[in-house]
């Protein structure tokens, strides 16, 4: 039997953004640029659905491959595998080097 949900489905609470922080869309988030090998962690806005990653990833740290177009490739190991991820530079929060863990 196939499954008949979609990506957003159950993820109310997830993707809620703070009561403080509603409104427009910060374009500094929204032009941010990263180099190859930063370390990011996902963060979604909610307000922009365009370039969102799947709910299951919320919140998981990753580091930049490249940059495709606007959005840039994600490495994020889930459980022992690594997957790429195509992620919008407003979805994304960098973090500093020591505080990360090395995929």
């Amino acid at each position: 039997m196939q499954h008949t949900g979609r990506t957003r489905q159950k993820s109310r609470h997830k993707f809620r953004k703070n009561v403080r922080l509603k409104g427009k869309i910060s374009i500094t988030n929204f032009f941010q640029e990263f180099i190859k090998g930063d370390h990011i962690v996902l963060k979604a806005e909610p307000a922009y659905q365009k370039g969102l990653y799947h709910a299951r990833f919320h919140g998981k740290a990753g580091r930049i491959s490249k940059k495709r177009g606007n959005c840039y490739e994600v490495l994020i190991k889930d459980f022992n595998k690594l997957k790429t991820l195509i992620l919008h530079p407003i979805h994304l929060k960098k973090i500093n080097n020591d505080r990360s863990k090395d995929n």
